[in-house]
């Protein structure tokens, strides 16, 4: 079995969107052996594109959510139905938390990393905002960890 886990920018523009997948594409059939565990909190961007990605290539599906108010709080009309088809295909990991905030997420983030041998990054590079919660955040974490990182940012991708 490989468990891979997702971060990345949720605001990638839509030419940047067909790029990443297949880089994601590439990546799954490179490091999968065995059975794939696809490990992604389902945002908008770059968790969806990885989680639909890994239901593509037969794997399964483990979706961890910040907190019990994350669908309402946070889901927005545009990215709703491509969320509920994923955590309906998904193991849901919801976190003991209330509300969606730094707290839930960083402790999101952990889960993540707890559940992964490697990380997919879709990272431009830019680092930490001092927030906390952020993918610059989550690769300084996995890289702490040991975790192998495998960033995706291809060449002329771009932010929204």
């Amino acid at each position: 079995m490989t468990a891979i886990a997702v971060t990345g920018h949720m605001d990638l523009s839509e030419g940047t969107v067909p790029q990443v997948r297949e880089a994601i594409r590439v990546l799954l059939r490179e490091h999968a052996r065995g059975e794939l565990v696809g490990v992604s909190c389902l945002a908008r961007g770059a968790d969806t594109v990885f989680a639909e990605a890994v239901v593509e290539a037969g794997g399964r599906l483990v979706a961890v959510v910040p907190s019990l108010d994350y669908r309402e709080a946070e889901v927005t009309a545009d990215h709703a139905a491509a969320f509920d088809r994923l955590a309906a295909a998904a193991e849901v990991v919801t976190m003991p938390y209330d509300v969606a905030d730094r707290q839930a997420y960083e402790a999101a983030n952990a889960e993540l990393l707890k559940r992964a041998e490697r990380l997919v990054a879709v990272w431009d590079g830019t680092p930490p905002s001092g927030k906390g919660g952020g993918t610059a955040d989550v690769v300084e974490q996995a890289r702490a960890l040991g975790l192998p990182v495998d960033v995706v940012w291809p060449e002329g991708a771009e932010r929204a």
